[in-house]
């Protein structure tokens, strides 16, 4: 059985992908720290801790955009998570669908 403590041997901050389950698109990125990521697999849903605001917050926690959780898998160095979800509504704060929308930063 894989024990989540080994995530955060490394720092008290794990980078979570959010990925949405049916499109694949990665909708944002996040950090969990134990308790975040506990609260996430008691729940089905994601939460998160805020490094600007210090403290733990629920995904949608004020716009009612949840996300309820396929899985989560670590990466291969246990350092980093994907999160795969099933979206409600949009995942960024802008009022997108996804975070990443910008326009791409192409190479020289």
């Amino acid at each position: 059985m894989y024990t989540t403590s080994k995530l955060f041997e490394k720092g008290e901050l794990v980078p979570a992908i959010v990925q949405d389950a049916a499109t694949k698109d990665v909708l944002m990125l996040a950090y969990m720290n134990e308790e975040s990521l506990s609260r996430t697999l008691e729940t089905g849903y994601t939460w998160f801790y805020s490094r600007s605001r210090r403290r733990l917050w629920q995904k949608g926690e004020e716009s009612g955009n949840v996300q309820r959780v396929v899985s989560v898998v670590p990466d291969c160095d246990n350092d980093t998570l994907l999160v795969t979800v099933e979206q409600t509504g949009v995942a960024c704060h802008t009022g997108n669908w996804s975070c990443f929308f910008a326009e791409p930063i192409q190479p020289e």
